[in-house]
């Protein structure tokens, strides 16, 4: 079984050749492959039963075992052999340090982006093994989706490349990588820089992304229509003037999003440039959208603190809101690709046109902004209305169409706060914690809820008001659809 006369013969030899052995055994192979081979063949001549050498390139631990085994090899492979039978076996563990500088990466179907993220292992036993685990510690951990691969010898007419067939990946974790295998050889994990596409997640999006827009185009054309009648006092057409834009920032931050989906390829380091250009505007315009939302709440407090006094004027409020609405907005924007993008760690490594996390973190320039300005939109929330239970008895009836108009900014911000505030903490949970897809989709339907919420609020208003704030609920129903 160690010479490559008797291939032929492996069944008669121990299960180390099971995989790496075949009747049509090619002579011709890569030099990589025949230093694996040649490695393997020298370690099944080891007579000692027990044997430990360390060096700079590999760990040669040799041992034997009854039951079961379990071992950590050099810290960064675990290799867990469970209860089987009662049979003495030995083992035999190879831990190379280089070997996946000589090995290429290539996989069955030759694909070109997989990377060796974990220590080459050789394990051979004296016995038949057919249930066998392994935890790597990744080399980097900025690659993704793992796949538990052995070295097979005749792939490529001999040439040799990496398999799956008998591993299957059991858990990614705390940058470990858990994998299970019915049998012994070579074992390692090749990882790439990007996960392949959800089609199931793909078309939620952009089906999402549609009802997003025409949602937001349908809410503009309403605020068309009511305008003339919606702006009868300061405070009314400050509301409407938030409201439309906070229309406009979701739209033009739908539009570039597409933008950035379609030049977005993991495997094209050329559109580096664009991708930069509409990461900055997604940025901005999503940052636009939380701080406009911010500019509602303080008109909001505002009306209710200066309800029997003399405030800002319509121009100052106007420009409070143009200043925090776009002015913030751009500052934070530019900041933060002003410090990152000369380093190039503005976008994702993965060339994906969206703030990059694993080196500048420069995601938290807008997650820290988004969630101060949930936080502070609850704290207004709370006071408005604990200040309009207080006052609720005593007023008189010139102040009803103002308190009137406070009530409906306050139930908007009831519903919009705290919704964005949990779908953007669960697409922040995607980036940072979950590198499967089950958050992604828990994220959507937290959305779809959140639609069908937002619509029945919508109709129980339209039932019992005039025209005018029915079209102003159906316009605010339009746009928590558009978060979709």
């Amino acid at each position: 079984c160690n010479s490559k006369n008797n291939y032929k013969s492996c069944s008669k030899c121990n299960s180390n050749c099971d995989y790496n052995s075949k009747n049509n055994y090619k002579s011709t192979k890569s030099s990589s492959s025949a230093l694996l081979e040649s490695i393997e063949n020298i370690t099944s001549q080891v007579q000692d039963e027990h044997l430990n050498i360390a060096t700079n390139l590999i760990v040669f631990n040799k041992t034997t075992f009854t039951n079961s085994f379990n071992a950590d090899f050099n810290s960064s492979v675990e290799v867990d052999i469970p209860n089987s039978d009662e049979k003495r076996k030995s083992l035999t563990a190879i831990t190379f340090f280089s070997m996946n500088i000589v090995l290429p990466p290539r996989d069955q179907v030759n694909s070109s982006t997989n990377i060796i993220n974990g220590k080459i292992i050789l394990i051979q036993s004296s016995d038949k093994v057919n249930n066998i685990s392994l935890s790597y510690d990744v080399l980097n951990n900025t690659l993704d989706n793992p796949a538990c691969v052995f070295w097979n010898f005749t792939l490529f007419n001999g040439l040799g490349g990496w398999d799956d067939q008998g591993c299957i990946l059991v858990n990614q974790k705390n940058g470990t990588v858990s994998c299970n295998c019915n049998h012994l050889t070579s074992f390692c994990i090749l990882m790439s820089p990007f996960v392949p596409k959800d089609p199931a997640l793909e078309y939620i999006t952009f089906t999402g992304i549609g009802i997003s827009m025409a949602s937001l185009v349908i809410c503009l054309i309403i605020e068309a229509i009511i305008w003339k009648k919606a702006i009868n006092n300061t405070t009314s057409y400050l509301r409407h003037v938030s409201i439309v834009n906070i229309a406009l920032s979701l739209l033009f931050a739908n539009i570039w999003f597409i933008v950035g989906a379609t030049i977005s390829n993991p495997q094209n380091q050329n559109n580096l440039s664009a991708c930069s250009v509409v990461t900055f505007f997604i940025h901005f315009f999503y940052l636009a959208l939380f701080f406009w939302m911010l500019a509602l709440g303080l008109l909001l407090i505002n009306s209710t603190v200066n309800v029997l006094s003399v405030g800002p004027s319509k121009a100052g409020m106007l420009a409070i809101g143009f200043s925090l609405g776009y002015g913030a907005s751009l500052v934070i924007a530019a900041v933060t690709v002003a410090v990152t993008a000369p380093p190039g760690e503005y976008i994702r490594d993965n060339n994906v046109c969206w703030l990059n996390w694993d080196k500048s973190k420069a995601l938290l320039a807008f997650v820290i902004p988004a969630l101060l300005i949930v936080l502070i939109n609850l704290i207004i929330l709370a006071t408005v209305i604990s200040k309009l239970v207080k006052s609720k008895a005593g007023k008189n009836t010139a102040q009803d169409g103002e308190r009137h108009i406070l009530v409906v900014i306050a139930k908007s911000l009831a519903v919009l706060t705290p919704f964005l505030g949990l779908t953007w903490g669960l697409g922040f949970g995607t980036v940072l914690y979950c590198p499967f897809p089950s958050n992604n989709y828990l994220c959507c339907l937290c959305l779809l809820i959140q639609s069908v919420r937002s619509q029945l609020a919508s109709i129980s208003q339209t039932l019992r008001s005039q025209t005018g704030v029915r079209l102003y609920f159906y316009c605010i129903c339009f746009i928590y659809i558009s978060i979709m």
